[in-house]
C-alpha cells in the first residue's frame, strides 16, 4: 500500500488482527521491509503490525537527497498519523534504530515500548569518512561494488557459507536500493549524534546487537545509557541480527514486549 506523507509516497504494509496493540518495524540502509519477514510471521498473531520501506528505499519514493534524520523521522510521524496509529511498539535495526531514537525524542507520545537494534547514538570522523567513501562508490559506480562490502559487515563468514539463499535476497536487497535514495540516507546517518539526549528516553527501551557487529559498541553504549533500558548481545550474528539469529531475537523481542513496564512515557 502506499500513502502520500511528507512530500512523498511511502510504501507500507499493515499485518495481524485488528484491535491488537501496534508495532512498527524499521530497516536498515540499503535495505527494505521484507528484512522483517521473519518478525512479521512470528509476532502477526499478536501484534498490528506496520512495516515500511523507508525514503529512498524499497517501493518509496526516492528523491535527490540530501535527507537528514529529522526528515526521515517526520516520514514515520506523517505515516502514523495518516494511518491514526496513536501510539505503538517500535522496532528499528540500524538506520531505523537511529530514526527511532529521533521520533521517540521529538514526539515521545507516540510510543510504548522501544527496540533499538544494531544502531549507534554517533559518528566519529573515521566513520564520516567511511560514509563519505559509499557515497562517492554509489554516485560513480552504482551500488553493485557495494554489495560484496556490505554482505561482509552485516553476516558471520559461516552464515555467508552456510545460509547463501538467505544472503542472495539480501544482496539483491542493496544491489536494488536507489542511488538517490542510499546517498540522501548515508547523508542522515553520517550526521548522527543522540548522544547527550540519550537520558531523556523514559520509554522502556531494549538495545540489542550482535556480538560480531561493528556497532555492537554502540548498541551497548545506549543500553547502558537509556535510563533502564535493558541490553541484549546476541553470539553468533553480525549487523543484521534479526535475520542471522532470528530465534535468539525473536525471543528477546518477545520477552521484552511481554515483560513488565520498567519506564515511562
Amino acid at each position: 500500500m502506499k500513502a502520500k506523507v511528507n512530500g512523498i509516497e511511502t510504501n507500507y504494509e499493515i499485518h495481524g488482527s485488528e484491535g491488537a496493540p501496534w508495532l512498527t518495524f524499521s530497516h536498515s540502509l540499503a535495505c527494505s521491509l521484507r528484512m522483517w519477514d521473519g518478525q512479521v510471521a512470528e509476532f502477526k498473531d499478536r501484534f498490528r503490525i506496520l512495516a515500511y520501506d523507508t525514503r529512498g528505499h524499497g517501493a518509496s519514493e526516492a528523491p535527490k537527497g540530501p535527507y537528514s534524520l529529522d526528515m526521515l523521522a517526520e516520514d514515520l510521524g506523517q505515516l502514523l498519523e495518516h494511518l491514526e496509529i496513536k501510539r505503538t511498539h517500535y522496532v528499528g535495526l540500524s538506520m531505523g534504530g537511529m530514526i527511532g531514537q529521533t521520533l521517540v525524542l521529538k514526539e515521545p507520545g507516540l510510543f510504548d515500548r522501544v527496540v533499538l537494534a544494531d544502531t549507534g547514538h554517533t559518528q566519529t570522523p573515521e566513520t564520516r569518512k567511511q560514509w563519505e567513501e559509499r557515497i562517492r562508490t554509489a554516485e560513480t559506480k552504482g551500488m553493485q561494488p557495494l554489495v560484496q562490502g556490505t554482505l561482509e559487515r552485516w553476516f558471520t563468514e559461516p552464515f555467508r557459507k552456510n545460509r547463501p539463499e538467505v544472503v542472495k535476497k539480501i544482496a539483491d536487497l542493496i544491489q536494488g536500493t536507489p542511488v538517490p535514495g542510499y546517498v540522501g540516507c548515508c547523508q542522515a546517518i553520517a550526521r548522527l549524534n543522540t548522544t547527550a539526549r540519550l537520558k531523556e528516553i523514559k520509554h522502556p527501551v531494549l538495545a540489542i546487537a550482535g556480538e560480531q557487529d561493528a556497532a555492537a559498541p554502540g548498541t551497548r553504549y545506549i543500553g547502558e545509557n537509556v535510563p533502564g533500558a535493558r541490553l541484549v548481545m546476541l553470539a553468533g550474528a553480525a549487523h543484521i541480527a534479526n535475520i542471522e539469529q532470528a530465534e535468539a531475537f525473536n525471543r528477546a523481542l518477545r520477552e521484552f514486549l511481554s515483560s513488565p513496564a520498567t519506564g515511562r512515557a
